[in-house]
């Protein structure tokens, strides 16, 4: 067992279960609905149906990030004993927790002068992220150091693909994600626009799919355009939803038909608290390794 603690936030959207069974730390962000706070401890304190219920009926969403203080006492107790910390974050692209668990490395610096928390921006997002983690921890457990770990996390993040849609334009454009011009045309002709990570780690439209029917069809061409191998893809694919899980199962069984070779079967996770109170309910969010995102 390596002397070092592998650990992300909670927007990794992995189950707590899976997590436990990783050997990976989660550290929470913090969401309100309808001005209650809830710490994001994956569907713990709200169940992700409640939630997405809540947000179908309209209820009003914001998020808290990490701050560096949380940070500063999420890590000052693996240092105590004795043990480094690789912590990989959400996107700098749609978050500033990056940012801030570097100021609570720098901090800890001083005070524990032989211990390091070494911080890899994800540039990715929800089971995207989770994905990654997945993978790392794979690393780690063939004996991996913290050190080539966080190195390797920083050369893997780009080829983890990140592809959403959604069936529910009214958060999208409440978040300025889309135009509401575009919301209003999506809605009426039912468009679901079709959206990636970039390599900045930022979520960006790239095409307006008509009808749930083809937009399905287009996310799983758009893996067969990207994925490492084609349709000889031996590795992990995840998708993750918001309340919407026959749309992901929809999506699942047209890639395991065209993907025979996975690395086991699809694995379907919610899309998490936080990120969902950006997405509101009706997305579907596929992930797989291809080739690097260069835009």
């Amino acid at each position: 067992m390596q002397n070092y603690v592998l650990c992300c936030g909670s927007t990794a959207d992995l189950s707590a279960e899976r997590l436990r069974e990783r050997n990976i730390e989660y550290i929470p962000f913090h969401f309100y609905l309808d001005e209650r706070e809830y710490t994001d401890d994956l569907g713990q304190s709200i169940s992700y149906p409640d939630f997405y219920a809540a947000m179908a009926r309209g209820a009003m969403t914001r998020t808290s990030q990490t701050n560096t203080e949380e940070f500063i006492g999420a890590f000052t107790p693996w240092l105590e004993e004795g043990k480094d910390v690789v912590y990989v974050a959400l996107s700098s692209g749609i978050s500033g927790a990056y940012s801030a668990a570097q100021c609570a490395a720098r901090a800890l610096e001083e005070k524990f002068p032989s211990r390091k928390v070494y911080v890899v921006d994800s540039l990715g997002a929800s089971s995207g992220y989770g994905l990654l983690m997945e993978e790392l921890a794979d690393l780690r457990d063939a004996g991996m150091g913290a050190a080539e770990l966080a190195r390797r996390a920083e050369e893997m993040r780009l080829f983890v693909h990140h592809w959403f849609f959604s069936t529910d334009l009214t958060y999208y454009v409440r978040g300025g994600r889309i135009s509401r011009a575009m919301g209003w045309f999506g809605t009426v002709l039912h468009i679901c626009p079709l959206l990636n990570m970039d390599n900045l780690g930022r979520l960006i439209p790239r095409r307006k799919v008509r009808t749930k029917a083809r937009v399905i069809r287009e996310i799983v061409a758009t893996m067969r355009e990207h994925v490492q191998g084609g349709t000889s893809y031996a590795g992990r694919c995840y998708l993750s939803h918001a309340g919407c899980l026959q749309d992901a199962e929809a999506v699942r069984d047209l890639i395991e038909e065209t993907f025979p070779a996975l690395r086991g079967k699809v694995e379907i996770f919610n899309v998490g608290t936080t990120i969902g109170a950006h997405t509101g309910p009706g997305t579907v969010a596929l992930f797989f390794l291809g080739d690097e995102r260069k835009d």
